[in-house]
């Protein structure tokens, strides 16, 4: 069957449109100082003031609640917790985590959440190809999953599933903002202190490049998301330096 992710439609922009800005930010990131400019960049794209971006970045250990959270979720606040408008429920940013946030004029593109969300499961598959790891979509989870058949079964004999990429965006007056979290390296213990986006079940839980065994630095994922960003989405100009 196909997946959610192959039967995304084309999110070219339509006409003349700039270049996406593509920002890689360095060291750790407060988690408020993100949300902020964010908040301002979605302004100026919906007031035709400034391009469309991307920010790579990392953020310190934290957890973040979606719109959907349940408080019963939240097992123990390890670290800090954020309310946010980003859809989903609770899950964890951290050092090693790849967190890239998409704001793209979907006015420019398709108006269209369900494809958004789509051509970013793509995004995150293909990128994942690129080192050889096969991610797949689920009709009833939001995400990207990898195959664990090694693990445990379910208790109905499902096949053992970790999640390697979370996703959760928002739109206002249709441009985007939040966007993935693609595990590459972070300490998955720091999940163990909730219900990674309500999903408690017992074979379905969360990996990494390093847990799949694939030692990949930050430096070469961002090279494959770049490449395949560009197929899916346009293309990027590297962000004028501050």
């Amino acid at each position: 069957m196909l997946s959610r992710a192959s039967l995304s439609p084309s999110m070219l922009p339509q006409g003349d449109s700039p270049p996406v800005e593509w920002h890689v930010l360095e060291g750790a990131t407060p988690y408020e100082e993100a949300v902020a400019a964010m908040e301002a960049r979605v302004e100026a794209i919906a007031a035709g003031q400034a391009a469309e971006a991307v920010f790579l970045l990392e953020h310190p250990p934290l957890y973040t609640a979606g719109t959907s959270a349940r408080e019963s979720d939240l097992i123990e606040a390890r670290f800090p917790v954020h309310r946010t408008g980003r859809g989903g429920q609770f899950t964890y940013h951290g050092p090693g985590q790849r967190v890239a946030y998409v704001m793209l004029d979907l006015k420019r593109r398709q108006p269209d959440l369900r494809a958004f969300v789509a051509a970013l499961e793509r995004w995150i598959v293909q990128t994942l190809d690129g080192f050889d790891i096969e991610g797949e979509t689920r009709e009833d989870r939001v995400g990207v999953w990898v195959a664990r058949p090694c693990k445990p079964r379910g208790l109905n004999g499902e096949s053992a599933e970790d999640k390697i990429a979370a996703l959760g965006i928002r739109v206002r007056r249709w441009v985007s903002f939040h966007g993935i979290a693609l595990n590459v390296a972070p300490d998955l213990s720091h999940f163990s202190a909730i219900v990674p986006c309500g999903i408690a079940e017992a074979h379905l839980g969360v990996t990494s490049f390093k847990d799949l065994g694939l030692a990949a630095c930050m430096a070469e994922v961002d090279a494959v998301l770049l490449r395949e960003f560009e197929e899916i989405f346009g293309s990027t100009a590297a962000a004028p330096r501050a």
